[in-house]
């Protein structure tokens, strides 16, 4: 019996010390604010920004070269209210998650989708942005085309840029259609206006504007047959800069800065359509 009982006590005695090992080591909330985004934002004086700067009006290049647009503005907002330098990175789209995972970039704003294949590898802040896959038709090719769901036909060629929702989707509403995948907007509204493709599959603002340029050559269907809300992108696990982000995205919505912006971007192209 007493050996027993030592040994019981000996067990007890391990428990607690484990016990105390493993609260000695939790995480606590001082460590996540260390670990975290924003603290090496602050530290550093910088936020880095990672966007492809080939999106009208979201991000895209003014006559001198510098990124201009839409999301450009929302992360020089982001970074004035952080108190920091603001340096964007410039990468091809099928980059940035790559980019980000790996601790070049602090945050993707980029008129990216946030959808739960991403969500996987990325944590995406509310919706800063609504918009809806649209699409953008041949007229020597896709003519009749009144519908997308006409689209999925084994003679059918679809256009889609690469890592683009566009590019996600088209397995699923169009498996029996060819796709061909483009690095660049342009080359897939080349092929549109070529006839090479029947029809071009991007988000409602873009196919507006390609339309627009290519009257002669191209039809646009631009009810969107998709809901696509646009994102910021951070590391997962990061709930600190997760917060402020989402926070900071609230502030500029109630006190009209946010209105300011959208207006300034997207009211000439949204009465155009």
């Amino acid at each position: 019996m007493k050996r027993m009982s030592i040994a019981f006590v000996l067990v007890i005695f391990g428990v607690v010390a484990l016990a105390s090992t493993a609260t000695a080591a939790a995480v606590t909330p001082f460590d996540i604010f260390q670990g975290s985004a924003l603290k090496q934002i602050i530290d550093r004086n910088k936020l880095i920004v990672g966007m492809e700067v080939k999106f009208f009006p979201f991000e895209y290049a003014d006559e001198k070269g510098q990124p201009v647009g839409f999301d450009v503005e929302i992360a020089e907002l982001a970074a004035k209210e952080l108190g920091v330098e603001l340096e964007i990175k410039d990468m091809e789209f099928s980059g940035l998650i790559p980019a980000l995972q790996g601790g070049k970039i602090d945050m993707i704003i980029s008129g990216m989708t946030r959808t739960l294949t991403r969500s996987k590898a990325v944590s995406f802040t509310q919706p800063y942005f609504e918009t809806g896959l649209c699409v953008l038709l041949s007229k020597q090719r896709a003519d009749n085309v009144q519908d997308v769901k006409e689209l999925n036909a084994s003679d059918r060629i679809l256009a889609v840029k690469l890592g683009t929702t566009g590019d996600l989707i088209t397995g699923k509403l169009f498996p029996n259609a060819r796709v061909n995948r483009y690095k660049d907007e342009t080359a897939c509204v080349r092929e549109v206006v070529t006839g090479r493709a029947d029809a071009f599959l991007y988000d409602q603002l873009s196919i507006s504007k390609h339309h627009r340029e290519n009257q002669k050559t191209t039809r646009a269907i631009l009810k969107p047959f998709t809901y696509e809300p646009f994102a910021i992108a951070i590391r997962k696990g990061d709930s600190d800069f997760l917060g402020w982000l989402n926070l900071y995205l609230e502030t500029i919505k109630a006190d009209g800065r946010y209105k300011e912006l959208y207006e300034k971007h997207f009211r000439d192209i949204i009465h155009l359509q």
